[in-house]
């Protein structure tokens, strides 16, 4: 559909953007920086109801980091009005579903010079919104690399299969310093891509 291949757009520019950043001066946390895409005609849809998280294609949804951010997603899910059903629970009618996924770089203080990282994912790597994430592990190979760039990828889907809801939230931090951990940059990437939830459509917005 229209908006997912504008979704795409943007993610490109997102990429654009932390190679930019990874060659200045930065602090050791940026704020997340979040786009949202929202279906026009079933906006209403959004925010009620249940709903399960699932894992984006190519992920392992039993992972450890995985099961981190997920579990983010569904805190704020909830928080915006949604009931979250457990995993595993029976399928039934009227269900959304929130599809996630999370990809991370580590940036070379060169321009450019970006290594893949993986969180709880099987192999492959894809574009905003293919719902295919990149290998496991972080690779530290090569030259020193000081910065770790991660971006959660996350879409609500309604029961018949309509994409309702995109969104894209990317967060930079050094190498070794807290956020850049699992734990604290899945509950920052999560609130940023929720705020102020479903968003302006095609609007970016920083979190600090």
């Amino acid at each position: 559909m229209g908006f997912s291949r504008t979704l795409g757009q943007a993610a490109t520019g997102g990429v654009l953007a932390l190679a930019l950043l990874a060659g200045g001066c930065v602090s050791p946390a940026g704020p997340v920086e979040a786009v949202r895409f929202v279906s026009p005609d079933r906006a209403a849809e959004l925010g009620r109801g249940p709903i399960r998280v699932i894992a984006g294609e190519g992920m392992d949804s039993a992972a450890l980091e995985y099961r981190s951010y997920a579990t983010a997603v569904e805190r704020e899910l909830e928080r915006i009005g949604y009931q979250v059903l457990p995993v595993g629970a029976r399928d039934a009618t009227g269900v959304q579903t929130a599809t996630v996924r999370i990809e991370r770089s580590v940036l070379s203080p060169v321009a450019d010079d970006r290594s893949p990282v993986s969180v709880g994912v099987g192999g492959g790597t894809g574009g905003f919104g293919s719902g295919v994430g990149v290998g496991i592990g972080i690779n530290l190979g090569g030259r020193p690399k000081d910065r770790i760039a991660t971006q959660m990828f996350a879409n609500i889907r309604a029961s018949d299969g309509t994409v309702l809801w995109e969104g894209r939230a990317s967060v930079e931090a050094k190498a070794g310093s807290p956020m850049a951990e699992t734990q604290l940059n899945a509950a920052k990437l999560a609130q940023g891509l929720f705020t102020r939830f479903p968003g302006e459509s095609g609007a970016t917005i920083s979190v600090p």
